[in-house]
């Protein structure tokens, strides 16, 4: 078998690997570039590989930096089957449409406002591509072996980043080798998720490295939240909190009500503007064996948080003044009702904006927890007078200890590793943590790269 690496190098998104043995080829991962605009033009560049030719792509999550390109392949010529774990397909049915739909509606609104360098700008793909896209998942349970294409099985394992994330384990069975992905790996104390399920075999690893080059804060998130959402709420200001619409938001509205329940925040109005969190919320609940939470602790949140699904209500949202806790994506602050939000919010200091998670660099996220003074939203550039905050106890990504736990609690002996998903140094450092605990071959792949396995 043949292994190329067609994204996910140098950078947290694109995640995109190519595996070659004889006529066939299968994709782990197909997701979209986020972040700067020099690779969010690749989005644009013809896929590398005919996409007629693939026989079938395996998703190790739904995110959309894993899954987003699927409906874009679909449409220039993809055949074959999608294989995910259940909650993904079911997730995926959400956020496939939505992110086509975000498509179309950035689209008309880049023409109506005229701040787009093209005369006519045009989706990448469509919400009725995803659809269509959509026709050809099908899904596996964990531990289930598949074989998509002859004499090549695959299985996946929980990696406990958000609902229906999995480590992709694919034996070939002429040369008896077993590649492993990781995908994004989740943490071993996360308030929601399980913690990753540890790797039996893996002749060759993919690992990422998000958090290669750092630790997770240590402080406890209930009690910054308390007390951001205190001092604010006594300066009668709004909390924003931009959040992925699956994993965060879930975890964000159950610490909150928690906090409340526990009175040690104010009882607050807590909003959910997000179409698409709020039916991930909905599929968060039906798959109680993957995470931690109750149906109590999803009753709670359900029965208080006011969920604000048309359009009408979200521009009406943006007319209240009182304290409040308004949880909307995207998380990176790069598309979304979001937006709309911030352009409301930033602009008055009695506001705090608050992040949980990884801030790709490029990203409005980025620019706002490093302390831009401005940020350009749909062509026009606003002050940023808010308080900014930002938790990375909160993040569903295991930092670089965890990760390494992660990998000493199985009986793994690598021939090879490769780090990949994550900023240069971030893989870089990875890389050299392994070798050093390990004492594996570890290195960071170029894009484009192909090696044997």
């Amino acid at each position: 078998m043949e292994l190329q690496f067609l994204g996910g190098t140098g950078t947290v998104t694109g995640s995109r690997y190519l595996l070659t043995e004889g006529k066939h080829k299968l994709l782990v991962d197909c997701g979209l570039y986020q972040g700067v605009k020099t690779l969010r033009r690749r989005n644009w560049a013809p896929f590398p590989v005919d996409p007629a030719a693939l026989d079938a792509v395996i998703l190790t999550h739904a995110h959309i930096d894993h899954s987003g390109y699927l409906p874009a392949l679909v449409k220039q010529g993809f055949r074959g089957k999608v294989y995910c774990a259940k909650a993904t397909h079911d997730l995926c049915r959400v956020l496939l449409p939505d992110a086509g739909y975000l498509q179309e509606e950035d689209a008309k609104y880049a023409r109506r406002k005229r701040f787009s360098r093209h005369e006519n700008p045009e989706p990448l793909f469509t919400e009725k591509d995803a659809w269509a896209a959509l026709k050809h998942f099908e899904s596996v349970h964990y531990h289930e072996a598949f074989e998509p294409v002859k004499g090549v099985t695959v299985n996946l394992t929980p990696a406990g980043h958000i609902l229906g994330s999995a480590c992709v384990h694919v034996h070939h069975a002429d040369s008896n080798r077993t590649v492993v992905f990781s995908g994004d790996v989740g943490r071993q104390n996360d308030p929601i998720m399980r913690a990753p399920e540890p790797l039996a075999k893996a002749d060759v690893l993919i690992c990422e490295s998000t958090y290669g080059d750092r630790l997770h804060d240590t402080s406890d998130p209930e009690q910054i939240l308390t007390d951001i959402i205190t001092t604010t709420s006594a300066r009668g200001g709004i909390v924003l909190i931009p959040a992925f619409a699956v994993g965060r938001a879930q975890m964000l509205l159950y610490l909150i009500h928690k906090l409340m329940q526990e009175h040690r925040i104010p009882r607050l109005p807590v909003y959910l503007n997000s179409p698409m969190a709020i039916k991930a919320t909905e599929i968060f609940c039906n798959h109680h064996k993957e995470h931690r939470l109750s149906s109590s602790d999803c009753a709670l949140i359900d029965h208080n948080t006011q969920f604000i699904k048309s359009v009408e209500e979200s521009i009406e949202l943006n007319g209240k003044r009182f304290p409040s806790v308004i949880i909307s994506a995207s998380g990176m602050a790069s598309g979304g009702r979001v937006l709309h939000h911030l352009k409301a919010l930033l602009p008055n200091p009695r506001n705090s904006v608050v992040f949980a998670g990884f801030q790709a660099p490029g990203t409005r996220g980025d620019a706002l927890v490093n302390g831009a003074e401005s940020v350009k939203i749909h062509g026009e550039h606003w002050p940023v007078k808010a308080e900014i905050f930002n938790l990375d106890s909160l993040s569903a990504h295991g930092d670089y200890e965890e990760i390494l736990d992660w990998l000493g609690q199985g009986s793994l002996s690598p021939d090879r590793v490769f780090v990949t998903h994550g900023e240069p140094l971030a893989s870089d450092i990875m890389r050299k943590r392994i070798r050093d605990r390990f004492g594996w071959d570890a290195c960071v792949p170029d894009l484009f790269e192909t090696v044997s396995i």
